[in-house]
């Protein structure tokens, strides 16, 4: 009997599978030789591709080839674009910036705002914290605006145009983007050239720019290179009112949240740049989801209110010999909820000096304080 059983299952199950193969489309690509065959001349920002340079040719080939072979990464650049694509490209056009500029911004991120290197490159445009607050992005421990779209690629236009100023090429000013523009000055000063494809340069950023024409290769025209996407393959755009807030002292996102009647997370994706789980004081704009903005600010003022009635914030100042596990203990607090606060990690250290914030409900007020 029970091997009838087990025979009968496996039938189950492999009829299951067969019926969900049924269900799959076949797939179909070009060979990847008639993929790589360019007829058509190329350019960036309409600057022309040297493809009658054969070495110029091998490593776009290269870049092709590299590129193609990854399908699952080149198809979630095409979703992703279809929700990002559209801000980058009304941003460039308004600041009358060529349009190809877009795929920089693939290669660099894929489209993912929380995209990082080993370097420390953060966000859409991987700027480097410097770079980036150079060019006017907040970085601190409650906002890294590297991972908002729209400030992200003001800053990459406004880096982009000072770029284009010191190099004359959009092709040069692409090249310094990934390598730092003194570093590409040296190279033109001591090799006497100044073209992107006659300089020697280090590896990665002699591919860039043949990455960047990949990208822009391939998602010019897709289904010539076998990625056929509905609308309804393509992730939706971004779908958001903005809301401005000033604020005297830090709120916790969640009050954002419950004001625009939705979920902490659904705030966080809309504002990737929000880091940890409060908004310092300040002034602020916030996307909320589309149509909660009506009101929103009357159910912020009851909500925070109501709030701040149970919860009294006092800041602590951390003394000689003091660690988070103590002072968790001393307060009467969970050790994950003083490290929420402050935006903290448990492998962070503390010093003397600092300042730590402590939120006391009605439950932890009345417990006291050990001593």
């Amino acid at each position: 009997m029970r091997k009838l059983l087990f025979v009968f299952f496996v039938l189950l199950i492999g009829a299951s599978f067969v019926h969900a193969e049924t269900t799959l489309e076949p797939s179909y690509f070009p060979s990847l030789i008639s993929s790589i065959r360019i007829n058509t001349p190329l350019s960036f920002c309409d600057e022309d591709v040297p493809l009658d340079n054969r070495e110029v040719l091998e490593r776009l080939e290269k870049e092709l080839l590299i590129t193609l072979s990854d399908r699952t990464q080149v198809i979630l650049w095409i979703k992703r674009s279809n929700r990002y694509m559209p801000y980058i490209e009304e941003m460039l056009n308004e600041n009358d910036m060529p349009e190809d500029l877009k795929y920089v911004a693939i290669i660099e991120s894929a489209l993912r705002p929380h995209a990082g290197s080993r370097k420390g490159a953060i966000g859409f445009w991987q700027f480097m914290k410097e770079t980036g607050l150079n060019y006017g992005l907040t970085i601190d421990k409650y906002k890294d605006e590297r991972r908002n779209i729209f400030s992200s690629t003001k800053a990459a236009i406004n880096y982009f145009r000072a770029l284009y100023a010191d190099f004359g090429s959009w092709t040069l000013s692409a090249a310094a983007y990934n390598m730092g523009e003194d570093r590409l000055k040296s190279e033109i000063h001591e090799q006497k050239a100044h073209d992107y494809y006659k300089l020697y340069l280090s590896i990665e950023t002699q591919r860039y720019m043949l990455r960047i024409i990949s990208a822009k290769l391939i998602l010019s025209d897709p289904e010539k290179y076998g990625f056929i996407l509905n609308e309804d393959d393509l992730y939706p755009p971004l779908q958001f009112d903005p809301i401005y807030l000033t604020l005297s002292q830090r709120v916790p996102i969640h009050i954002i949240a419950q004001s625009a009647g939705t979920y902490f997370k659904a705030i966080k994706d809309l504002n990737p740049e929000l880091r940890g789980h409060y908004i310092c004081e300040g002034t602020h704009s916030i996307l909320v989801p589309k149509g909660s903005a009506v009101d929103f600010h009357p159910r912020f003022e009851k909500a925070y209110t109501e709030w701040s009635s149970k919860n009294r914030e006092r800041t602590y100042l951390v003394k000689k010999g003091d660690n988070l596990t103590l002072i968790a203990k001393r307060f009467n607090v969970s050790l994950q909820d003083l490290l929420i606060w402050n935006n903290l990690k448990p492998r962070n250290h503390i010093h003397p000096g600092n300042q730590l914030i402590i939120y006391m409900d009605e439950n932890r007020q009345k417990a006291g304080i050990k001593k």
